[in-house]
């Protein structure tokens, strides 16, 4: 069946109305944070401190595991009275059942906080959401844009909380072992630390705006215009 010039000059309009470049969904996105900056902020501090304790953590069995590798009796010594578990037979310093059972309570805590904002974020967008379906935007345009909203979140607000825990785990040892300890601190170690709690950080971010997301997408237009404000 042949179709008319004019019908698939038509089709093609709409499709370029449908389908935003990738560029453009980060713009909107972008603009939606800068809109909202102060909520956003609220959203990411539970990250940020999340991220901050967890990096805390780490980073502090890295610094011990240098310190514990110098073989320096002295540095074991204060490791042992830090209350790290230190015995002939360790030769690796992790972390205990307790502190393990504390992250992930606060990594919960974070991605169920995260949740609530952006469901409540959701609500308040019911007309912005209405007036993009109405104008011809598909559900995975929905998502896409509340997926890139999380991730920006999520960047900053991980960059920021492992920084913020790997500061305060490096002054807290300086403050415990004294500066002797600088020479044995695994730098290398630590960036690799701080890449794992940016990805962490990252992926608690969009877990916790997947179902908000997947809830505004499926949102008929005319329900979500007649919403009052």
């Amino acid at each position: 069946m042949m179709e008319t010039p004019g019908l698939s000059e038509n089709r093609k309009d709409v499709n370029r109305l449908v389908a935003l470049p990738f560029r453009k969904s980060v713009q909107m996105a972008y603009q939606s944070i800068r809109v909202r900056f102060f909520r956003s902020m609220v959203t990411t501090m539970s990250l940020v401190l999340a991220v901050a304790f967890l990096a805390f953590i780490q980073v502090g069995n890295d610094i011990a595991q240098g310190l514990l590798s110098s073989g320096n009796p002295d540095f074991i010594q204060a490791l042992a009275k830090a209350g790290f578990d230190i015995s002939p037979e360790n030769t690796a310093v992790t972390s205990s059942a307790k502190q393990r059972w504390i992250v992930f309570l606060s990594l919960l805590v974070c991605v169920v906080g995260i949740i609530n904002a952006q469901l409540m974020s959701v609500t308040e967008r019911f007309r912005e959401i209405g007036t993009l379906k109405c104008l011809g935007a598909l559900d995975r345009f929905i998502v896409r844009i509340f997926l890139l909203e999380a991730t920006m979140q999520g960047l900053a607000g991980a960059f920021a909380g492992s920084l913020l825990g790997a500061v305060t785990a490096l002054l807290t040892s300086l403050a415990r072992f004294g500066f002797s300890l600088g020479s044995h601190i695994p730098w290398s170690q630590i960036g690799i630390t701080l890449f794992f709690t940016l990805c962490i950080g990252t992926f608690l971010s969009l877990l916790g705006v997947l179902y908000p997301a997947m809830l505004a997408s499926r949102m008929r237009p005319v329900e979500a215009m007649r919403v009052e404000q």
